[in-house]
């Protein structure tokens, strides 16, 4: 349930003039008093409200980079995606408290943000830089009808989603490194896990969660490890300019929201495929594959209406990478 500042935050911000106090109070179901006295706490917090007799509340500016649980639900405009939103200041992972979550009952499109991590993985259980104050990290609740082969898929969703969604805020063009990596001049700026629990018959999904990371708002490779400032970098980086976090979140929600659907409708990526290829990196260029059963080199073609990678050998023939254990990588380079 969402807060009465919450509320009246999305009010303002969806108004393109004043609003009277009599109209929030009517909206909301609360009294005068309650919504002054929420106004104030939004002065406190930095906000610029307008206050005008006779004519109502106005909200002029939002905090620069204002990250928290009323701040992200005001600009939310999904039908699920993040409608039922916990905000953590820090937490061990959002993946595994969107889990113990989803195994309490919570509904599709459920999402788990927070601040910062101090166990944050990624794929193959590496760890994942998560300050405070810098990036966005969270985690989605997804309850499919589809069965469990089709899960994968989702990954390369969320994948397209997030690219959509850093483009269109910051106009910087961004790539995706099959299956999960978003990246921006050649560089990492997105993990994407997905993890899913089955029925105990194993024949049916109970949940999916899809946690992300983005680097936003680093202002330095300084401030990766040694090991990652090679292939790392942030938005801010890259764009030269600070980001709004839940402005940039908001609208991630919105695109998975949108993409997901259309990904529904025919359970394969035939509707986005179009789209994911136009953004992969490193697509009609050499790759290697460092599959287990032996490394092999070839040209990334694209991918196929199920998500795995077409890479057309030096013999000529044909195969499909499958995402899991198998890594994919530039000869030359991170893509």
């Amino acid at each position: 349930m969402k807060t009465d500042k919450s509320d009246i935050l999305t009010c303002l911000r969806n108004s393109e003039d004043y609003v009277s106090g009599q109209q929030l109070c009517d909206r909301l179901g609360v009294s005068r008093t309650a919504v002054w006295k929420v106004i104030n706490q939004l002065k406190e917090e930095g906000y610029r409200i307008e206050s005008v007799p006779s004519r109502g509340y106005r909200l002029v500016e939002s905090p620069a980079d204002m990250y928290s649980e009323s701040e992200i639900v005001s600009r939310l405009h999904t039908k699920w995606a993040g409608k039922r939103l916990v905000f953590f200041e820090s937490t061990g992972s959002t993946n595994p408290d969107a889990k113990r979550l989803a195994e309490e009952g919570a509904p599709h499109g459920t999402t788990v943000v927070a601040d910062r991590q101090t166990a944050g993985k990624g794929r193959r259980g590496r760890s994942w830089e998560s300050p405070a104050g810098r990036a966005i990290y969270f985690t989605i609740v997804v309850r499919p009808a589809f069965i469990p082969d089709k899960a994968s898929m989702v990954t390369l969703v969320m994948a397209l989603s997030v690219a959509e969604a850093i483009q269109k805020v910051t106009g910087l063009s961004t790539g995706i490194k099959w299956p999960n990596d978003i990246v921006v001049n050649g560089k990492k700026v997105v993990g994407i896990l997905t993890e899913m629990s089955m029925t105990p018959e194993m024949n049916e999904i109970q949940f999916l969660v899809a946690g992300v990371g983005v680097n936003v708002n680093q202002e330095s490779g300084e401030e990766f490890s040694e090991e990652l400032r090679k292939t790392a970098t942030s938005l801010k980086i890259e764009s030269g300019r600070q980001l709004d976090r839940a402005e940039l979140l908001a609208e991630i929600l919105a695109q998975f929201e949108e993409n997901y659907g259309t990904f529904e409708r025919m359970v394969n990526l035939s509707g986005l495929r179009e789209r994911y290829e136009s953004r992969l990196a490193g697509r009609n260029a050499v790759v290697r594959v460092l599959d287990p059963a032996g490394e092999y080199t070839g040209i990334s073609r694209g991918i196929t209406e199920t998500g795995e990678l077409i890479v057309e050998k030096e013999t000529g023939e044909t195969v499909l990478v499958y995402a899991g254990e198998v890594s994919v990588r530039g000869l030359y380079g991170y893509v």
